[in-house]
């Protein structure tokens, strides 16, 4: 494929805010994780929360969403220069030929379970949402989406994204594909999911939710820790000299194996790779760093060894960050690939958080401890419900 220009990136997660408060944090082996504290019965868990969100209200123009997802939305927006980034791109293209592509799983669920907790009688006995959360706009999956074009003010093809846990790597190649077909010059992708009773309360019922801090690949990992986080990049069509950035290639599966277990054999998962390698015309050899899906759980985990093993020498390092953020479910595939993006800009490569005891059945790929080197190609995975699986493969353009 066409490589595509990445002119701007950013995430906020449980590290902080922006790009050098996660690679400090990362730098540092310093975690996010902290027992969790949200809801009034929270459940005994670690959790990646981003502070400020409660002192955090949108703008006045802006009030018909808020909601805890599109405040941290708007909070990620700020960092980094993203908002003076998106203003040049703008200027170049218009505000019609740049598409906005966002993921998500939940929106902004956290409004309608209030709401619902909340309901009123009316005067004809029917219950309805309170006044203030009677707004439809935010109990809806394009809650994010919506929210997004209006305080961007951009007016090109909308998209939200609600894949599970691949949802905001999707947005990528979703994009790349906008642009290489010529709809639009550039793109706004990115994705936010903030911590809701729905997902602590249902991960929990699906067995999947430890009590202690997650430990990715570990030989004694028990579960996830959930967390919270938003994030965003800019791509561009490249132009004639570039030397940034550059998302390389993507690969997308969909095996639909189980509902919320991975293909024994990871076939999706070996597929998603693939597809990633083979769109950006390099060998697996040629990989720096491999982001995982690491979701800490004992099925995922050996899975997702299981087929990096398939396809990369041993030399690779690879490693899960959700250690630091917790699992930020459809923000992952943004918050990660700016940690691949990271790696290739700063020759930051993080190990696991937490671990200490490789599990055997997984390959001398998946490294505990930071490494910092220079690196030319660096991949990001992402994996969700269903089935639904995708791979990114990032680079820097020659000089």
């Amino acid at each position: 494929m066409p490589p595509v220009a990445i002119r701007a990136y950013t995430a906020t997660t449980a590290l902080g805010r922006g790009a050098a408060a996660q690679r400090e944090a990362l730098r540092e082996r310093r975690g996010g994780l902290r027992r969790n504290d949200f809801g009034a019965t929270p459940l005994p868990t670690w959790i990646g929360r981003v502070d400020g969100l409660e002192d955090a209200a949108l703008p006045a123009a802006l009030a018909r969403w808020e909601c805890r997802n599109n405040r941290l939305a708007w909070l990620a927006l700020q960092q980094d220069g993203l908002p003076d980034a998106l203003e040049a791109l703008v200027a170049r293209h218009g505000a019609d030929r740049v598409a906005l592509v966002v993921g998500t799983s939940t929106a902004s669920i956290g409004a309608s379970e209030e709401a619902y907790a909340r309901a009123v009688t009316g005067d004809d006995g029917t219950r309805r949402f309170p006044d203030d959360l009677a707004r439809p706009i935010v109990h809806t999956p394009h809650s994010l989406g919506d929210f997004l074009q209006h305080a961007t003010g951009l007016r090109g093809p909308c998209i939200t994204v609600a894949t599970a846990c691949s949802s905001s790597a999707k947005v990528f190649a979703q994009a790349a594909r906008m642009i290489q077909a010529g709809v639009v010059d550039a793109a706004l992708v990115g994705g936010v999911d903030t911590l809701c009773g729905s997902v602590l309360f249902g991960f929990n019922a699906l067995g999947l939710v430890s009590r202690e801090r997650c430990r990715p690949f570990d030989a004694a990992r028990d579960g996830l820790s959930l967390g919270e986080a938003g994030g965003f990049a800019l791509l561009e069509r490249p132009a004639r000299g570039d030397d940034g950035l550059q998302l390389c290639g993507y690969g997308e599966s969909s095996d639909a194996h189980h509902m919320s277990t991975p293909h024994p054999e990871g076939l999706g998962a070996i597929l998603a790779m693939q597809g990633a390698l083979a769109r950006g015309g390099i060998d697996a050899g040629q990989v720096g760093y491999l982001n995982l899906h690491g979701t800490s759980t004992p099925a995922n985990d050996a899975v997702e060894a299981r087929a990096v093993d398939t396809l990369f020498p041993a030399t690779l390092h690879a490693s899960s960050t959700k250690g630091w953020t917790g699992h930020t479910l459809g923000a992952a595939g943004i918050v990660e690939s700016v940690f691949a993006l990271t790696a290739l800009e700063h020759g930051l490569l993080p190990g696991i958080l937490e671990s200490q005891v490789h599990d055997p059945a997984c390959g001398p790929q998946i490294r505990f401890d930071n490494a910092q080197r220079t690196i030319n190609y660096a991949m990001n995975n992402s994996f969700g419900f269903g089935g639904n699986n995708c791979a990114l493969l990032f680079g820097k353009a020659a000089a």
